[in-house]
């Protein structure tokens, strides 16, 4: 079978867009003053797929962070017959937008505020009403997986004066694998596009203009050259010690200059992702055969740690913080939901440990607690150590072993 032979296969997919661009900026940046304006529009990107019934859905989110999700993926359920526990949502962590919901109790994550607490009311209608379209949309497809290295992040745990900070660190663990998921129809329509690539998308960061930042940019050039009924769907791979190689850092006195700087950062970056992506699709994608579907998700209770909380963010004082665990499974595909900052370390080892050679991993998904390392970041007292609420010993093992067990579950 030729590369470009379409295997026959019971998948279907459907995929839709919908604009999610606040029209009101007061209350909505988390990271600074208000948003003065909008330098490009954010979305909410929808992706079902079904195979003999079996249906599934991922939602990409133009967003900084969800909260508990369980309400809207309990509407989903009830109205669109989606299985709850087969809804990922995936924000890209943009920090040059909202975020929404409510912090699940001791995870470490950005206060509410009463006007995001009101956007998230408006997304969650989005989320709803986007991926009923998609649903509405399915149709045969053929899947495909392309996968290149992108150098465009950088780890940035950095050893600076004595200790272990956010920095620029090239020779540090990173992951620069940009890996796609592709879903051909029967006329060549290039339905839908899974990107997976593991970096914040803070170019745009300390520039006041609502963005889609990194993240958007690449998933926009994407739509924008495969055509008009192409839906690109960022999903954020271990970007917990990634950052952009590019980006506007501490903002100086001269906001036109940041800004023009910022833009083109996140524009050129986006653009090699974006493009990678397009060139991974149209000649290097290897179709592959999908049999089944299948989903889950776990909610683990972990002993809590109480962390210091800068101004801006909150932690409950409980006994044990919830992981949420979710496992979408497309055939030969593993999308490993995390609902934190997980790291390349224990993204490795989760690949090592997964059944299936394509387990990507999605940072953030269905909720965030805060950052999820290594046991033995927290000797080193690493940035995401110190902001990891779930005591040393609990947080890479539970996820490595509880996502390899659901995937492996899935396969059976």
């Amino acid at each position: 079978m030729t590369r470009n032979q379409p295997f026959p296969s019971p998948l279907s997919a459907g995929a839709a867009r919908v604009d999610i661009t606040p029209s009101d900026l007061g209350g909505l940046n988390a990271f600074g003053p208000d948003f003065l304006g909008v330098h490009d529009r954010l979305h909410a990107r929808a992706l079902v797929l079904d195979v003999g019934g079996d249906v599934a859905a991922l939602v990409s989110l133009d967003l900084v962070e969800v909260g508990d999700t369980s309400e809207v993926r309990a509407r989903v359920e009830r109205e669109l017959g989606i299985p709850a526990d087969r809804v990922l949502l995936a924000p890209s962590h943009d920090h040059n937008a909202p975020r929404i919901g409510l912090v699940p109790p001791g995870g470490k994550a950005r206060i509410p505020t009463p006007e995001s607490l009101a956007y998230t009311r408006t997304v969650y209608e989005a989320i709803v009403e986007v991926i009923g379209r998609a649903r509405a949309a399915v149709r045969p497809v053929t899947m495909a997986i392309g996968a290149e290295a992108v150098d465009v992040n950088v780890c940035r745990e950095a050893w600076v004066d004595g200790r272990w900070t956010l920095g620029y660190e090239p020779d540090g663990a990173s992951d620069k694998n940009l890996t796609t998921v592709s879903f051909t129809a029967e006329d060549g329509t290039v339905v839908a596009v899974v990107l997976n690539y593991a970096v914040h998308s803070t170019v745009m960061l300390g520039v006041r203009q609502v963005s889609g930042d990194l993240a958007g940019a690449a998933a926009a050039h994407v739509e924008a050259e495969l055509g008009p009924d192409t839906v690109a769907l960022w999903t954020a791979g271990a970007l917990g010690d990634q950052a952009p190689k590019v980006q506007l850092g501490t903002p100086t006195d001269d906001a036109a200059h940041d800004e023009a700087f910022a833009v083109a950062a996140m524009q050129a970056q986006g653009f090699l992702l974006g493009a990678t992506a397009v060139r991974l699709v149209r000649h290097a994608a290897r179709p592959v055969p999908v049999r089944s579907l299948a989903g889950s998700l776990r909610v683990i209770p972990c002993p809590a740690r109480r962390l210091e909380v800068p101004p801006g963010m909150e932690q409950a004082d409980v006994e044990t913080v919830d992981l949420t665990l979710t496992c979408l499974v497309v055939g030969p595909v593993a999308l490993a939901g995390v609902s934190g900052e997980i790291t390349v370390p224990v993204a490795r080892a989760l690949a090592t440990a997964s059944p299936l050679a394509t387990t990507l991993v999605v940072t953030n998904a269905n909720a965030r607690i805060g950052y999820l390392p290594t046991d033995e970041s927290y000797l080193r007292r690493t940035q995401a150590a110190d902001g990891c609420p779930i005591v040393q010993g609990h947080a890479a093992s539970t996820i490595v072993d509880g996502l390899a067990g659901m995937i492996e579950a899935a396969l059976s």
